[in-house]
Parts: C-alpha cells; sequence; structure tokens
C-alpha cells in the first residue's frame, strides 16, 4: 500500500472525518507504534505501523457503505448534540456506529443527506476545490423580482465574502411566495437563506433535491436507502475518483 498521511488513513478508518482527525491528532488521542503523536503530517505504513486512537488500535478501513436519506425538517445533521436536540441519528439508530453525513443540512432544511463511511469521497464531495453542485428548492417571501434572481445568479456580497454565481431557474411566483431552483457548489454556512435575505427575498422553506447529479430517487421525506452501485460511481465520478477504487472495498 504503501505510506499515507495519518489523518487520511484515520478518516479512512471511520474514526472521524479528515479536519476532525487533524484535530484528535493535535489534542495528543493518537499514537503511532506506541509512541503519541500531536503534529500534522505525520506519514504512516498501515501495514507496518501500529496505529491506536484513545489507546483503542484501529483494525483497518470497514467495508464501504453508502445510504441516500431525505433528511426531514427538525434534525440536527450531527451524531449527537450536547443540548440534547433531535439529530439524524435518533432516527436512523441503527447506522449510528457505521456511517457519517456528507456535509451538513440546518435543521430548517430538509432534503438530500449522502451517510458514508468512505473517508475520501466525504472529504472530496465536501471540499470546495472539486465545485460539487448542490441544489435546491427554495421558497422565498413575495414575488421575487427579476433583478434579485439576477443578483443571485451573479454572485451576492455577504459578510464574510461575494458568492460564486449560481444557477437559478423560476420555478412559480406568487404575490405572497415564490419558489426556485438554486444551483451553487459552496458551502457556506446557511449560505442559500444568506442569500436571499440579502436581495430583499427571506426563505420561507429550503430543501436540497441534487448533489452531485444526484437525486432523491425513490426515497420519500424520512426515509433512507442504500445507493446503488451506479450511483456510487456517478458521485466518484462527480469528484474524479476512479470507479474501480470503490468496486473493491464496497460491501
Amino acid at each position: 500500500m504503501g505510506k499515507i498521511r495519518l489523518h487520511k488513513w484515520m478518516a479512512d478508518c471511520g474514526v472521524a472525518s479528515r479536519r476532525r482527525s487533524e484535530a484528535m491528532i493535535a489534542e495528543g488521542r493518537v499514537s503511532v507504534n506506541g509512541r503519541p503523536v500531536s503534529e500534522q503530517g505525520v506519514q504512516i505504513d498501515p501495514e507496518k505501523d501500529r496505529v491506536t486512537v484513545d489507546g483503542k488500535a484501529l483494525q483497518g478501513p470497514p467495508a464501504f457503505k453508502y445510504y441516500l436519506y431525505d433528511k426531514p425538517v427538525g434534525l440536527l445533521t450531527t451524531v449527537h448534540d450536547p443540548q440534547g436536540r433531535p439529530t439524524i441519528f435518533d432516527a436512523l439508530a441503527d447506522l449510528r456506529q457505521q456511517v457519517v453525513p456528507v456535509g451538513r443540512l440546518d435543521r430548517d432544511t430538509s432534503g438530500l443527506l449522502i451517510l458514508t463511511n468512505d473517508g475520501e469521497l466525504t472529504y472530496r464531495l465536501t471540499h470546495p476545490s472539486h465545485l460539487v453542485d448542490k441544489r435546491y428548492e427554495v421558497t422565498v417571501q413575495g414575488a421575487i423580482t427579476d433583478k434579485a434572481m439576477r443578483a443571485l445568479a451573479q454572485g451576492v456580497l455577504l459578510e464574510d465574502g461575494k458568492t460564486a454565481p449560481a444557477q437559478v431557474t423560476l420555478l412559480h411566483r406568487s404575490k405572497n411566495k415564490s419558489k426556485l431552483a438554486l444551483t451553487i457548489h459552496e458551502g457556506r454556512k446557511r449560505q442559500v437563506r444568506r442569500m436571499c435575505k440579502a436581495v430583499g427575498f427571506p426563505v420561507i422553506a429550503l430543501r436540497r433535491t441534487h448533489l452531485a447529479g444526484l437525486g432523491l430517487n425513490h426515497v420519500s421525506e424520512g426515509e433512507v436507502r442504500p445507493l446503488t452501485r451506479q450511483e456510487v460511481r456517478q458521485l466518484y465520478e462527480a469528484v474524479g475518483m476512479q470507479p474501480s477504487q470503490q468496486s473493491k472495498r464496497r460491501r
């Protein structure tokens, strides 16, 4: 196999995301061959080196699992909430120890969420450099103007900088509310809601319908199902990974 960065190996083994794995290393919770490691960038040979996290040895990457979940409103996208609020894994208790969510949907946002233990795919789908499209159905207050839609399409200046251009399609417009299809590839916190508020049309309801071209096929709100092999291949190809990389380890 050759050498691999420690935090990537931890993610591949399903310990945590790459970013969280880096934090665990910095916290001194990881050892290699009995020696605590706290610096970043350490490389290991998985076939020769023994890695432990909180004293527990890593057993190597598990077989990959992939699920499509239609998240309802009212659930947090996290494994555990310190405040005791409902999370997606309260609804999906059987999957709690098996997979993690790819990215996040706000508590008040519903729709498509991918769950997997494939660390490399998770990293690529969520890293901004891969420009992964995310499509939302957005219901806003009032009859949205053409000017506001052009602003959304061209990019909106927010407190953390101007957003990248978006694809905007008007689905419905009436006096009291309008519905748009909005496609973005960034992943800033509450980005769609902030964009719409910035152009003067606050969001009433928000639902993600597609990720990397994958839609909510054959699943209803609150339901979860395994991805098909073709759907997994579609996600891999969207981020420049070879389908053969996942076929060897998929359960």
